[in-house]
C-alpha cells in the first residue's frame, strides 16, 4: 500500500539563543489534503515550516517525505523533494517582471525563454483557476497578484507539498474566496497544503484538518469536521476566550482634527478619496470601516503627510490647549509636522515596508522615531534601549533580544513592535490601520487594551479595522467609507453589522457628514 503521509515531523526541536522555538513537535500531512497549523503569534508555526522548507535546520528530530527519512539543509533540498513554501513577506524583486522572477534560480542560461515560461504559466493557471501576466512587473502588482505569482512560481519548480504562511493576511474577503477555491482545485489534483494561520474561522472553512501549536509544542490534531472554534481556541491558548472589548465611555472630548474636502488622487489620476468631510476627536476612537482599497490607506496617510490632497483640501489640527488657532497639516510632510510639536503617531498597513526597517533590531527601530531629539553629535542609546525592552515585556514580543534584527521575528511579533513604538512616542493623534492584522487572539486583546488606555488620556484615536464585531466593540464612532467617499458615521454603541456592511457596499446620494 502507498505511503498515506506526504509528511511527518517527528521530535522536531529548534531553538534560538535560550528561546525555544519548537520542542519535540510532531506533524502529519496526508496526500492530498489541506491541514491547518494553528496557533498564537510566536508559538513556532513559522519556524517549523521553515525547517520543512530548508530555511533552518533541526537541532533534533525526524523528518520523512513520502514514508522516507530526508536531510533537508537548504531551499534546494526542498525543492528537489517537491516542497515549495510561500512565505508571509513575498520573495520577489520589483523591478523584474512575473516570468523574470519564476526564471529566478532555475537552471539554464541568462536568457529567460520568456515564451516557454508563458506557456508553461498559461497551463498551471487553466489548471487551478489563477491569474497572472508574465509581463507585469512586480511593482505594478497587486498584494494578491503577487501572492498568486508565488503560488505560480511555487508550482512551475514542481512543488506537490506547499506551505501557505499566513496567505489571507492582506488579502480582502473577496480574494479570500478566490484563494480558497484555488486550493480546492489543488487539493482535487492531489497537492498536499499546509497553510499557516491563527484564524479559526478560515480554518473551519478550507482545512481538512488542524494541527495546533502552543509556546513551541505540539498541543494536538483533529479533524476539522469534529472541531468548532471554542475547542480550537481552548488548546491554542489553553482558556476559552470570547468577544468582550471593555469600551469607556468618552471623557473630555474635544476636538483634535477637521478634516474638509479632502480629496486625493494617486498617480494615474485615478481618485482615491473624494471630498472627505469629518471630524476627529481626543478622547475617543473612531473606527474606519470600508472594502478593501476604498480610500482607508490614503486617509491615514494623507493626514501623516504621506499623501498629497488636491487644492481645496484641508486637514487642520487643534492644539491640546484651550488657546492656539488650528494649524494646517496639508503641505507639511512628517517632518515639519514633528518639528511643531504636533504628536502624530502612526501604524500603517505596511509594517516592513513603511513602518519598520527589517535589516535593523530593536533598538534602532526605536531609534528612528528619536535620533533627531539627541543634544550630542554621538547617538545616544540608553533611553531607545529601555523602550524596546518595555515593549518586549509589556506585549510579550517573542525574541532572542532587543539586538536582533526584525526580519528575524514572526509577522506578530513584528506588528507589536511597531505598534508598541507609536504608543509609546505619547501621541495626541494615533492613527491606525489593521493594528491586529497578522495577531493572535490575546495579542489582539492587548493592542485592543493599549488602545482604550490611550483614548482615556485623551488621545484621538484613529483606528481601520476589517473585522466589523471588533469595529463594533471598541469604537466609538464608525466612519464608513464607499468608492473613495464617506459614506456615514455611525454611534458605534447603536450601530448593528447590517447597517455597517450596507454602506460599505452601497453609496448614498445623501452622505452623512461626521462634522454636521
Amino acid at each position: 500500500m502507498a505511503e498515506e503521509f506526504a509528511v511527518r515531523m517527528v521530535n522536531i526541536t529548534k531553538t534560538f539563543g535560550h528561546v525555544v522555538a519548537n520542542d519535540k513537535v510532531y506533524l502529519e500531512l496526508r496526500r492530498g489534503e489541506i491541514l491547518s497549523l494553528l496557533g498564537e503569534n510566536g508559538s513556532g508555526k513559522t519556524t517549523l515550516m521553515n525547517m520543512l522548507s530548508g530555511i533552518y535546520f533541526p537541532d533534533e528530530g525526524q523528518i520523512y517525505i513520502n514514508g522516507r527519512e530526508v536531510t533537508i539543509a537548504s531551499p534546494h533540498d526542498a525543492y528537489a523533494l517537491g516542497i515549495g513554501m510561500v512565505h508571509q513577506h513575498f520573495k520577489l524583486v520589483d523591478v523584474l517582471t512575473a516570468a523574470e522572477n519564476i526564471a529566478l534560480g532555475l537552471p539554464g542560461g541568462v536568457v529567460v525563454d520568456r515564451k516557454g515560461i508563458a506557456e508553461k504559466v498559461r497551463q498551471i493557471c487553466d489548471r487551478y483557476g489563477f491569474s497572472v501576466d508574465p509581463d507585469k512587473k512586480i511593482y505594478d502588482m497587486s498584494v494578491s497578484e503577487k501572492q498568486t505569482l508565488e503560488i505560480v512560481k511555487t508550482l512551475y519548480r514542481g512543488a506537490e507539498i506547499l506551505i501557505l504562511d499566513e496567505p489571507t493576511a492582506v488579502l480582502t474577503p473577496q480574494e479570500t474566496k478566490k484563494l480558497f477555491d484555488v486550493m480546492r482545485n489543488m487539493r482535487a489534483d492531489g497537492k498536499s497544503i499546509i497553510i499557516i494561520t491563527h484564524k479559526l474561522a478560515e480554518v473551519l472553512e478550507i482545512s481538512d484538518r488542524v494541527t495546533v501549536l502552543r509556546k513551541g509544542e505540539y498541543i494536538g490534531d483533529m479533524d476539522t469536521a469534529k472541531a468548532d472554534a471554542r475547542a480550537l481556541t481552548d488548546m491554542m491558548v489553553g482558556r476559552t476566550v470570547t468577544l468582550n472589548i471593555q469600551r469607556d465611555e468618552p471623557v473630555n472630548v474635544q476636538r483634535r482634527l477637521e478634516i474638509r474636502n479632502l480629496t486625493v488622487k494617486d498617480s494615474d489620476g485615478v481618485t482615491r478619496l473624494d471630498d472627505i468631510n469629518l471630524d476627529v476627536y481626543a478622547g475617543e476612537i473612531l473606527g474606519v470601516a470600508g472594502i478593501s482599497g476604498c480610500g482607508q490607506k490614503e486617509l491615514l496617510e494623507a493626514i501623516a503627510g504621506l499623501q498629497t490632497a488636491v487644492s481645496g483640501s484641508s486637514v487642520k489640527y487643534r492644539p491640546t490647549g484651550p488657546d492656539g488657532p488650528a494649524e494646517e497639516l496639508l503641505g507639511l510632510g512628517p517632518r515639519a509636522v514633528s518639528d511643531r510639536g504636533i504628536r502624530l503617531a502612526f501604524v500603517p498597513e505596511d509594517r516592513l515596508g513603511m513602518g519598520l526597517v527589517a535589516n535593523m533590531d530593536l533598538v534602532d527601530n526605536m531609534m528612528l522615531k528619536e535620533y533627531r531629539s539627541g543634544k550630542s553629535p554621538i547617538v545616544e542609546r540608553r533611553h531607545p534601549s529601555e523602550m524596546a525592552r518595555e515593549i518586549v515585556r509589556e506585549l510579550e514580543v517573542v525574541t532572542p533580544g532587543i539586538d536582533t534584527p526584525v526580519r528575524k521575528l514572526s509577522g506578530g511579533n513584528v506588528q507589536k513592535i511597531l505598534v508598541g513604538r507609536e504608543i509609546a512616542m505619547n501621541p495626541t493623534v494615533l492613527m491606525s490601520a489593521y493594528a491586529v492584522r497578522g495577531l493572535d487572539i490575546n495579542t489582539s486583546y492587548t493592542i485592543y487594551r493599549l488602545l482604550g488606555e490611550q483614548k482615556k488620556a485623551g488621545v484621538a484615536v484613529i483606528y481601520v479595522g476589517e473585522d466589523l464585531d471588533v469595529l463594533l466593540q471598541l469604537c466609538d464612532r464608525i466612519a464608513v467609507l464607499c468608492g473613495g467617499r464617506l459614506n456615514g458615521v455611525l454611534d458605534g454603541r447603536t450601530a448593528t453589522k447590517e447597517e455597517v456592511g450596507y454602506l460599505m457596499t452601497t453609496l448614498q446620494a445623501d452622505r452623512k457628514e461626521a462634522s454636521a
